[in-house]
Parts: C-alpha cells; structure tokens; sequence
C-alpha cells in the first residue's frame, strides 16, 4: 500500500492519500472508508498527515454518531460533548450538537456557532482539547462554511523581535475572550457565569508531537496578557490577532452532506459563518473532541488553571 502526499509525492505503505488545499494549511484524504474499523497502519498515517497538514478533510463519508465516536478514538480518548453542553444525545454524551436554530435561545442573539470570531476550542480550559472532529449533518444550499488557520506559520510569521517578546509572555482565556457574542443573563451566560472556566496558558506553547512553536492565542478566547495593563494588553493581543487571523495562513471548507473535518486543535484556530445569520436555513453539524494535554510553553512552564478542572476522556 502506498501512503502518498500529492504536493510533494513522498510514498510509503498505506492506500491513504493526502491533496493538499492551500499554502499553510489543509489536505483531502482519500483511499479511506470510515465507515469501518481503520487498520493500525492507516489510523497511524492518518494522523500523521493530521500533524502534518493541521487539518484534514475526508468528502462523501457518511457515518453516524457511533461510527463517527468509534473514529475519533484513533486520535486519543474522547471527551465529554462540552463542559456546558447539557443537550448531547443520551446514548452518545461524546456528541456536541452545533445547530444555528439553538443559538438564539443559549445566547440571545442570532449566530452559527459559539462565537463568529476566529477561535481554538475551549481553551478556557487548563487541557484543551488536542483534536475535533466535525461532520456535517444538514447544510445550507450556500454560505455557512468555515475557515482554519495554521498558528505555527502564524508564529513562524512574526518579527524575531516580537518572536522574542512573546516567548515568555502568559495570557488568559476565558469563554468570550474580550467581546463575549453571548449577552449576560442569556442561558449560556449563566452557565458561564455559575461555573466559570478560566485558565492561564503561554501565549507561545511548544507542539507536544511536532515540536514546533504554536502562537496560542485568538479572539474567541483570550481576554488579557498577563503582568500587562488593559491598554498595554489590547494592543499587544491586537498585534497578534492580525497575524493569527491573516488569511495567508488560512483554508476555507465549503460544507456538504458527507463532510468530516478534522483539526490539531492545538496547532490551529478556525472561524464559524457570519453569513447566514440572517437566513431562514439550518445548519447541523456534529463535533466530537480529543482529550488534550497541558499546554507548555517555550521555557518549559505549563498552563495553569484559575478556575475549573481538566476535561477528562475516556
């Protein structure tokens, strides 16, 4: 068998093939049927190509919510839906439902998903996830789609002098980051506010497989650098968010029935649709999440948790 990446024609021995998509970012898998237990030696190039690529995309894999939990496992164990999700299916507690309709009454505004900003998932937690996995469900005839952005190339972009400044810095995440989209006293709101997840990670961590440098941080999540004034803060975390969100690291996936996507949600952050908002369509897609590792940072120091507990798998 011959495992081949099609931008740079490298072969080994799997009939798993990588196209890559974009520049930085992304590749199509093909040569895969995911309705079926993976052999060993192609769940190990899938993942492989994972940290290669940062996120992969398998097309016409139609699948359910166990066949999608029972892949997912080839990443690691798998969490919970989401550590304020009380609507996952009661057979399948793995699976966090992402459905336009339901925004408006967990937020109390209109929006596709947790927030319309770029963002890593849930690094509010001292253990983010270290993999998601999204499939679609129903998709919206045009718009919806969604966009990933590659946070080593981001990093590797930087000034040496801004490189050097950022190494020791720590910031802190919270759900919101600095403009929560979810209004106060909304049902998310209180979730977030009677039980508060906030943790303090190196605005710099080192890839635990790859060994590279990962600018960890993004709008959706990080509210503030520590040992920083709030101006001092805002226009430092403004600086990087310009380059973590710059679209020459990026990949754009339009949606359709029988898409799966699967990111590094350590090496990566992605932005959900803002354009059908103002549309009567639904849009269901369906998300299971790997049990992450504690971030370190370029001096060795891990994240810490300030408010809740590490999310565990199983």
């Amino acid at each position: 068998m011959t495992i081949t990446d099609l931008h740079t024609n490298e072969d080994d021995t799997s009939t798993v093939h990588f196209a890559r998509v974009a520049g930085h970012i992304g590749a199509d898998v093909t040569g895969v049927d995911l309705t079926r237990p993976l052999d060993p030696e192609v769940a190990d190039a899938i993942v492989a190509g994972l940290h290669r690529h940062k996120v992969i995309f398998f097309r016409d894999q139609f699948i359910d919510h166990a066949q999608q939990i029972a892949f997912a496992r080839n990443f690691g164990p798998v969490t919970a839906s989401h550590p304020y999700d009380d609507d996952a299916p009661t057979d399948f507690p793995e699976i966090l439902k992402i459905d336009n309709r339901d925004y408006e009454r967990k937020f109390g505004v209109k929006a596709a998903s947790y927030t319309n900003e770029w963002h890593t998932d849930v690094t509010a937690l001292v253990n983010p996830p270290a993999v998601s996995i999204l499939r679609a469900g129903n998709t919206p005839v045009r718009g919806g789609d969604t966009s990933w952005a590659n946070l080593a190339a981001a990093y590797a972009g930087l000034p040496e002098s801004i490189k050097e400044l950022v190494d020791g810095l720590r910031a802190e995440h919270r759900f919101g980051g600095r403009h929560p989209v979810f209004k106060e006293g909304s049902n998310y709101g209180d979730k977030v506010a009677r039980t508060p997840l906030i943790a303090e990670h190196p605005v710099v961590r080192v890839h635990p497989v790859t060994g590279e440098k990962i600018l960890f941080v993004q709008p959706g999540f990080t509210s503030r650098i520590v040992g920083y004034s709030r101006r001092q803060s805002d226009a430092l975390l403004d600086l990087l968010f310009e380059e973590v969100t710059n679209s020459a690291y990026t990949v754009r996936l339009r949606w359709r029935e029988g898409t799966i996507a699967v990111w590094d949600n350590r090496a990566t952050a992605h932005l959900a649709p803002g354009d059908v908002n103002h549309l009567d369509v639904a849009r269901v897609l369906y998300r299971t999440t790997i049990e992450g590792d504690i971030p370190v940072g370029v001096d060795g120091a891990s994240s810490v948790a300030i408010s809740g507990e590490q999310f565990i798998g199983s």
